[in-house]
C-alpha cells in the first residue's frame, strides 16, 4: 500500500505539472460582442462569440474548463463551488473539444448547451467594457483573460495581431478570422489589386502614357546619337577617299612631268617645205609612242639621216 500510494503520489507531481502547462497553451484569441451579420451557428443563428488557440504543437481537450464574462469570480473569498456557479463549463461529450496544435475552436455566448458542446451559457453584453476569463477545470486557477473596450460597433471583433501575442486590436468587419489564425498574409493578383488602388483607371493611364513618351524620347535621344555618329564616319570616310583621289593625280601628274622630261618638245624652225615634213613626221612618231598607238613591232624609231639645217632646241 505505501508503495502505491508514493507512486500516486510521484505521477501527481508529474502530471499535474503537465496538465497545467498544456492548459496554459490554451488562449483566448478573439472575442466579437455583437454579431448580426457574421458568421452564423449550426442552427443559421447569429451569436456572440470567443475563439480559444492552441498556441502549442500538441492536442490539448478543454473539456471541462470555465468560460466567464463575471468579474465577481476574482472575488478571493469565493469558493471553487460558488465560482464555478458562476461560470460556463466546457461540456465533454464531443471530440470537438479537443483542440489540435496551432488550431481554433470557437464557442457560442448567449445560448444553451442543449444546442450542442460549443454553446455556452456565459452572457456577452452588447455594449460597454466586457470582461473574458478561461478558467482551469478547478475553478480556480485563472488561465487566460481579456478585457474588450467599450465601443464595439456590431460585426466587429477584437483580437490578438497573431495567435498568443500581447498585442490586441479592434478588427473591422471584413477581417474578422474565426477559427483561423488572425494574421493572415493574402495573395492578391496584381489587376485586383490595380482595380483596388485605380477603380477609375487614371493611374494606369497616366502611368501607360508615361512609359510611351518615355520610350519615344528614348528612341529620340539615339537616333540622334547613332546619325551623328554615321555622319561622323561618313565624312571620314568621304575624307579618306578624297585624299586617296588627291594622291592619285598628284602620282598621274608625277608621271606626265616624267614623260615630258625624258621626251622634251621640239620646236624647229626650218627654212623649206621639205624639212618641214621631215620634222612633223619626227613629232607624230613621238606622239604615237607617248599615246601607245603605235604599231607593235618596236620599240625603236628608225629615222633616215639627213643634213637638217638651223635647228633650234626649246
Amino acid at each position: 500500500m505505501k508503495r502505491t500510494g508514493i507512486l500516486i503520489a510521484l505521477l501527481s507531481l508529474v502530471l499535474v505539472p503537465a496538465f497545467g502547462q498544456g492548459a496554459k497553451n490554451i488562449k483566448i484569441n478573439e472575442v466579437m460582442p455583437l454579431n448580426t451579420s457574421s458568421i452564423q451557428d449550426s442552427y443559421g443563428e447569429h451569436q456572440a462569440w470567443i475563439e480559444l488557440a492552441n498556441v502549442s504543437y500538441t492536442t490539448y481537450n478543454v473539456r471541462g474548463m470555465f468560460i466567464t464574462t463575471n468579474k465577481a469570480v476574482l472575488d478571493k473569498n469565493l469558493s471553487a463551488p460558488e465560482r464555478m456557479k458562476m461560470m460556463s463549463i466546457v461540456p465533454g461529450n464531443e471530440p470537438k473539444t479537443n483542440i489540435g496544435g496551432r488550431q481554433h475552436l470557437v464557442f457560442w455566448l448567449n445560448s444553451s448547451p442543449s444546442k450542442g458542446s460549443t454553446h455556452l451559457t456565459a452572457t456577452m453584453p452588447s455594449e460597454g467594457e466586457v470582461w473574458v476569463a478561461l478558467y482551469e477545470g478547478n475553478g480556480v486557477d485563472l488561465v487566460d483573460s481579456v478585457t474588450v473596450p467599450a465601443g464595439m460597433t456590431a460585426n466587429t471583433s477584437y483580437a490578438r495581431q497573431k495567435d498568443g501575442s500581447a498585442e490586441w486590436e479592434v478588427k473591422a468587419a471584413d477581417a474578422v478570422t474565426p477559427g483561423i489564425e488572425n494574421f493572415i498574409q493574402v495573395t492578391e493578383s496584381k489587376v485586383s489589386q490595380i482595380k483596388r488602388n485605380d477603380p477609375h483607371g487614371f493611374g494606369i493611364t497616366l502611368l501607360s502614357m508615361g512609359i510611351v513618351f518615355s520610350c519615344l524620347a528614348l528612341l529620340c535621344v539615339f537616333f540622334t546619337i547613332f546619325g551623328k555618329i554615321m555622319g561622323h564616319m561618313q565624312e571620314e570616310k568621304h575624307a579618306t577617299a578624297k585624299a586617296a583621289h588627291k594622291q592619285r593625280l598628284e602620282a598621274a601628274h608625277d608621271a606626265d612631268d616624267e614623260d615630258e622630261r625624258a621626251f622634251p618638245k621640239i620646236i624647229t624652225k626650218v627654212d623649206n617645205t621639205e624639212d618641214e615634213l621631215y620634222v612633223a613626221v619626227i613629232s607624230m612618231a613621238i606622239r604615237d609612242f607617248l599615246n601607245d598607238i603605235h604599231d607593235n613591232e618596236s620599240d625603236v624609231i628608225t629615222l633616215i639621216p639627213k643634213p637638217i639645217t638651223k635647228w633650234k632646241r626649246v
